[in-house]
């Protein structure tokens, strides 16, 4: 896992490495201006384009002026240099790297408050005004520069943080923020890059290595970590000879409406994908056609209208409930006789969820361990409006404790919140994802890890990454601008493989 850091941990993470390594914090700052310059070569390596670095007087400032040092040497002669002098304060850092500057005879104008910034002829503009300690929306000039760069619609760079962009916390949805079409980032993103309020902000990011005391960021035990690759490969289990489908687990998966099969489809064939030795789905009687003709390894338990159906509940490890189930006075009673009836932890999706947020009572029934899979909209149904996604972590925090429940928020990053305070945002997943009947599928895939005998942590962790990895998979570029639900559930077992091979 890669801790995620608060923007007062990130300045303890800079001041340890700077004690401990020893490093001065000057040269410090010098590698990770090499590092954006090597990246930004990367992007950019056209290096005759016209450049302008707008900088602060702060660190991030000092930044970007090491940043002009590096990038003419390396031969990007047509750099202006721009200083937004609106205090009398700056950095130690910032006046070194200043110096040095001008030494090597490069030209620097000052902005001074309330000037009129002039004609921008730049096709390119690197953003280095203000870093990982604000903590207040920008305003008076700061914020007229801003919105003077932002009207120009050119590629923007930023360093490390795009300009009125708070690290993390909550943010007002009126703040004023350097739209950045990259930006490049030292040691980890920033928690708030995770989050959707961020992307009017930020095309996408990039996350540099600068050499932070990595001991030191363990040590902080940050709730946050972002989950990576080498996570899954430690976590997922090869299956082994002399095994069978019963040494996999059974899954129930309880779903559907005859108007809404295809999740129940969906959510059941992803189980079968994703490993579950049996999955049963318990369906409409007029749905069975449709079950047996699209997924004759399914078995299945029927329902009849208004009548529950006989379940012999001792036989299944684990249930999905919710996939288009509906929410009438049948669909509750079933629902409630799903929870009544398991011992060990289940998933929670969609219309089971809805049924939940209407009727409170049935928290005292859901089994320790087991796992809600909201949207946005449905976490709010379940615990109240909020004004940002920080207030729903928060809110997710709380309850996850409260209930000794996984909440797994769907969204770009999913997010898993633990009964224990951990968060881990899931790293793969693509917008050719963005299709009806995603959201059934990852249930059926977390509820397979359950039934395969993952704990709920890890069915959450694992289940996200995979779901996520087989899409990137099928989305590489210039391969799929969508892909569905059925596709993905295909590849599972190829994304899944190739974290054994």
């Amino acid at each position: 896992m890669l801790p995620l850091l608060n923007s007062a941990q990130i300045r303890d993470a800079d001041a340890y490495t700077i004690r401990h390594q020893p490093i001065a914090s000057i040269d410090l700052m010098e590698r990770a201006a090499m590092a954006f310059a090597e990246a930004f070569y990367n992007h950019f390596p056209q290096i005759k384009r016209k450049i302008t670095v707008y900088c602060g007087t702060g660190n991030n400032g000092g930044d970007g002026l090491a940043i002009v040092r590096i990038l003419h040497g390396f031969g990007y002669d047509q750099i202006d240099v721009k200083v937004a002098r609106f205090s009398e304060r700056s950095t130690d850092n910032f006046n070194t790297n200043l110096e040095r500057l001008k030494a090597k005879g490069v030209p620097i104008k000052e902005i001074k408050p309330a000037e009129d910034f002039g004609e921008e002829n730049a096709e390119i503009i690197i953003g280095a005004l203000v870093g990982t300690g604000l903590n207040k929306p920008l305003a008076g000039d700061l914020k007229r520069l801003v919105e003077y760069l932002n009207n120009l619609n050119r590629t923007v760079v930023s360093v490390d943080v795009p300009a009125g962009l708070f690290a993390d916390g909550e943010m007002s949805a009126a703040v004023t923020v350097l739209r950045s079409d990259l930006v490049i980032t030292f040691q980890q993103p920033k928690i708030n890059f995770l989050l959707p309020e961020t992307g009017p902000y930020i095309g996408r990011w990039e996350a540099l290595e600068i050499g932070i005391d990595k001991n030191f960021t363990i040590s902080v035990n940050s709730p946050y970590q972002l989950v990576q690759g080498e996570d899954i490969s430690s976590k997922l289990k090869p299956r082994h000879r002399f095994t069978n489908k019963g040494s996999y687990g059974h899954t129930l998966v309880v779903a559907g409406q005859p108007e809404t099969m295809g999740a129940a489809l969906l959510a059941s064939s992803a189980s079968v994908h994703a490993g579950s030795g049996l999955t049963t789905a318990c369906v409409p009687e007029s749905g069975l056609i449709a079950l047996n003709s699209y997924l004759p390894e399914v078995m299945a338990i029927v329902r009849k209208p208004d009548e529950l159906p006989s379940i012999g509940w001792k036989k299944f490890t684990t249930v999905a409930v919710g996939p288009g189930l509906g929410k009438d006075a049948i669909s509750l009673a079933l629902f409630r006789l799903v929870l009544e009836n398991s011992h060990n932890p289940i998933v929670i999706d969609a219309d089971a969820l809805n049924m939940l947020a209407e009727n409170p009572g049935l928290w005292e029934f859901v089994p320790k361990g087991s796992i809600i899979t909201p949207h946005m909209k449905e976490f709010d149904r379940l615990f109240g409006e909020h004004n940002s996604w920080w207030q729903r972590l928060q809110t997710g925090r709380e309850k996850a404790k409260e209930y000794g429940i996984y909440v797994v928020i769907k969204n770009d990053y999913s997010i898993t919140i633990t009964p224990d305070d951990r968060l881990y945002f899931n790293s793969t997943s693509n917008a050719a994802m963005a299709s009806g009947g995603m959201g059934d599928v990852l249930t059926g895939v977390i509820a397979a890890l359950l039934a395969q005998g993952y704990s709920s942590e890890d069915a959450c962790i694992i289940g996200n990454y995979i779901h996520g990895k087989a899409g990137d998979d099928l989305a590489l570029p210039g391969q799929a601008y969508v892909v569905l639900p059925g596709q993905l559930i295909s590849q599972l077992p190829r994304t899944m493989a190739k974290f054994l091979a």
